[in-house]
């Protein structure tokens, strides 16, 4: 299995608003194939800070999402989102292989 973090920073006072866009995703990732699992986190401590994570059943599939045209879309609305401070984020992307569960 695979996983992917994407970590980033908002402000906190911003921070619901972007929950809300999560709960409210699009769910294009979820039919991709090898798809699992998504997350999204907060920080106990440091609410601004958010993290998504996904998991694939394999690197390879993960890699044939990120190259797919629905990523590609979902990436290109979020450039488009009217807030832009939100939209100039970039996360800071971390991967790992599942070694053990």
């Amino acid at each position: 299995m695979y996983t992917v973090f994407s970590t980033f920073d908002v402000p906190e006072h911003k921070a619901d608003e972007v929950i809300s866009i999560y709960r409210n995703r699009s769910k294009m990732v979820d039919t991709a194939p090898g798809f699992i699992d998504f997350m999204l986190l907060q920080n106990d401590k440091r609410k601004g800070e958010l993290t998504v994570q996904l998991i694939f059943d394999s690197k390879e599939n993960y890699l044939n999402w990120v190259r797919g045209e629905d990523f590609k879309k979902i990436h290109d609305l979020e450039k488009k989102y009217p807030d832009q401070e939100l939209a100039a984020i970039v996360p800071k992307v971390t991967q790992y292989k599942i070694v053990a569960r």
